[in-house]
C-alpha cells in the first residue's frame, strides 16, 4: 500500500505530465511560429503567481475511432481563475499542443464551468482561442460543446465583460463565440478566423486567397470590422487587454474603476480655440480635440482601423472612464456609413450596459449619400445609432464642434435621443441642411438669391437657433469644453431613467 508522501509524490507527477500538454516537439514548433502555449499565455496575462487552475485531471470520454487509447492531457483546455491589476478574473486557453486544441465534448463542458463561474461571481472572462476547431472524432457531441458555449455567451453578454483572444487558427463554427463576445483581439500575422478556410472556398467558388488574407488580424480589423483590436504580438496584445480592463467594471452592477485625478479638471485649452478652420470645407483631426479633454491626452480606441469617420474610444475625465464617440472630419468629411453606424451603436451598448458615461463630439455633415450606401441598408444601420442611443441610460454629454445636419444630426446623440447636456461651440452649424444648400431650395426663384444667401447662411450657420429653442444648452469657448463635460459628468452622476417594462426591444439589425 502506497504511503501518503507516494500518494503525493504521484500526484506531482500526474500534474507534470499534464503542464506538459502534447509534449516538448509540440511546445517546440508553437514557439517556432511566434506563438506561446495555453500555460504561458496564462502566466503573462495574470499578475504573478496569481493564476490557479481547475479541472486540470478531466479527461475524454470518447471511444470511436481509436480515441480510448488517446491521452490528450488536460482535454486541450486549460481553465481557470486569478487576478489582473489585483481584480478577480477568469479565463480559458486552448491548448494547440494537444490534439490541436480541438473542442471535444469535455473540453467543451471545462470552458462551460469556467464561464459559469464568471458569471455567478460577476467577473470578467477571457477566452484565449487557438484552435482546429471541433474534435470530428466526437461528432455531434463536440457541436453540443459550442451551442454550450454560445448560449453561455449570450446569457453572460451585457452583465460580465467578455473577451475573446484570438491566437491561432480559429475556424468554423468556431468564431462565433467570440464575434458574441464584447471584444475580439487578434495577432498581427499568427491569428486568423473565417467559415470556411482557404482550400474550400477555392473549390466551392474558385477564389484564390491566402489563410492571412483571408481571415488574419488585419483583414477583420479594416475590412470586416470582426475584430476590435491589432496586436503586434502575444505580450503586446495582453499588454492591451490588460489596458482595456482598466476602463471597465468587472460586472455591471458595478461602476467603472476609478483613479485619481493629477490633471486639473478645470484645465482649460487655448489651442483648441483655433482648431477649426476658418473655412467649414477644410479637415481637422478630432484626435486633437480628444486629447485635449481627456486626462493626460491619454484615450484607448477601440476599431481603430475599421469605419475610421467615426473614432470609439475609452478615456478618463476627472479619473473616472468615459466612452467616447466622436466624428473623424479628416475622413470622409465625418459623414456616416454602414459600417461607421455600426461601429458606433454597438461601443454605445456596451458602454451603456456597463455604466459607463459617454460623451459625443460631433462634426458631421450626414449619412454618405449613394446607391452602394442605400443597398447596402444606410437607414437599417443608421436605425441602430438612433436605437442605441435612445435605449441608453447611462450620462450622456454632447459637444458640437461644427457641423450637426439632418438626421445625422440626431444620430450623433441630440437631446431627443437621450443626451443630457449639448453643448456647442461658435464655429456649429446646426440644421436640416448646409445652409447654402437649404438657401438654394429656399430662394431658387428669387432675383436676390446671391445675398438672401449670405443673409441665410450668416443666419442659419451658427448654434443660436437651436440654443433659442433649448435644443442646445449651452454655447461655449472651446477652451472650456474640458471643464464644463466634467461639470456636466458630475451634475449627471446620480442620473437615473427607467424605460416600460418588456423582455427586450427589437433593435434593427
Amino acid at each position: 500500500m502506497a504511503t501518503v508522501q507516494e500518494k503525493i509524490a504521484l500526484m506531482e507527477a500526474k500534474k507534470e505530465h499534464i503542464r506538459q500538454g502534447g509534449g516538448q516537439k509540440r511546445i517546440d514548433a508553437q514557439h517556432a511560429k511566434g506563438k506561446h502555449t495555453a500555460r504561458e499565455r496564462l502566466e503573462m496575462f495574470f499578475d504573478e503567481d496569481s493564476f490557479v487552475e481547475l479541472d486540470m485531471f478531466v479527461k475524454h470520454r470518447c471511444a470511436n475511432f481509436g480515441m480510448e487509447t488517446k491521452d490528450l492531457p488536460g482535454e486541450g483546455v486549460v481553465t481557470g481563475y486569478g487576478t489582473v491589476d489585483g481584480r478577480l478574473v477568469y479565463a480559458y486557453a486552448q491548448d494547440f499542443t494537444v490534439s490541436g486544441g480541438s473542442l471535444g465534448e469535455q473540453h467543451a463542458h471545462k470552458i462551460w464551468k469556467i464561464m459559469d463561474l464568471a458569471l455567478k461571481m460577476g467577473a470578467p472572462c477571457i477566452c484565449i482561442n487557438d484552435s482546429g476547431g471541433a474534435r470530428i472524432q466526437e461528432g455531434v457531441n463536440a457541436l453540443s460543446g459550442y451551442g454550450g458555449i454560445f448560449h453561455r455567451n449570450t446569457a453572460a453578454s451585457g452583465v460580465i465583460p467578455q473577451i475573446s483572444v484570438i491566437m491561432g487558427p480559429c475556424a468554423g463554427g468556431a468564431v462565433y463565440s467570440p464575434a458574441i463576445t464584447d471584444f475580439i483581439f487578434m495577432v498581427k500575422k499568427t491569428s486568423q478566423m473565417f467559415i470556411t478556410g482557404p482550400a474550400v472556398i477555392k473549390t466551392v467558388t474558385g477564389e484564390d486567397v491566402t489563410a492571412e488574407e483571408l481571415g488574419g488580424a488585419m483583414s477583420h480589423n479594416m475590412r470586416s470590422g470582426v475584430a476590435h483590436f491589432a496586436a503586434e504580438d502575444e505580450e503586446d496584445c495582453f499588454n492591451k487587454i490588460r489596458r482595456l480592463l482598466s476602463f471597465i467594471p468587472s460586472n455591471n452592477m458595478e461602476d467603472p474603476p476609478a483613479i485619481p485625478c493629477d490633471d486639473d479638471p478645470n484645465r482649460q485649452d487655448e489651442s483648441l480655440n483655433a482648431i477649426i478652420p476658418d473655412n467649414p470645407n477644410l479637415p481637422y483631426d478630432m484626435k486633437d480635440v480628444i486629447r485635449s479633454i481627456v486626462d493626460n491626452g491619454d484615450f484607448f480606441e477601440v476599431q481603430e482601423f475599421y469605419a475610421m469617420n467615426v473614432i470609439c474610444c475609452f478615456a478618463r475625465m476627472d479619473g473616472k472612464p468615459i466612452g467616447i464617440i466622436a466624428s473623424q472630419p479628416k475622413i470622409m468629411a465625418g459623414c456616416l456609413d454602414v459600417n461607421a453606424s455600426d461601429k458606433a451603436a454597438r461601443f454605445i451598448r456596451f458602454c451603456d450596459a456597463f455604466n459607463i458615461p459617454m460623451v459625443t463630439l460631433v462634426d458631421v455633415p450626414g449619412f454618405l449619400p449613394g446607391v452602394n450606401q442605400e443597398y447596402n441598408g444606410i437607414i437599417r444601420h443608421g436605425a441602430k445609432m438612433l436605437y442605441a442611443y435612445s435605449e441608453a441610460t447611462v450620462p450622456m454629454v454632447t459637444v458640437i464642434t461644427r457641423k450637426a445636419y439632418g438626421g445625422a444630426y440626431i444620430a450623433m446623440c441630440c437631446h431627443e435621443l437621450g443626451s443630457d447636456q449639448v453643448m456647442a461651440w461658435p464655429s456649429s452649424e446646426i440644421a436640416v441642411m448646409g445652409p447654402s444648400g437649404a438657401a438654394n431650395v429656399i430662394f431658387r426663384k428669387d432675383p436676390d438669391k446671391e445675398q438672401k444667401t449670405q443673409e441665410y447662411v450668416d443666419e442659419f450657420a451658427t448654434p443660436y437657433k437651436a440654443a433659442e429653442m433649448g435644443y442646445v444648452d449651452m454655447v461655449i469657448t472651446p477652451s472650456e469644453t474640458r471643464p464644463l463635460i466634467i461639470s456636466a459628468l458630475r451634475a449627471c452622476a446620480g442620473k437615473r431613467e427607467t424605460g416600460p417594462a418588456k423582455k427586450h426591444g427589437n433593435i434593427p439589425l
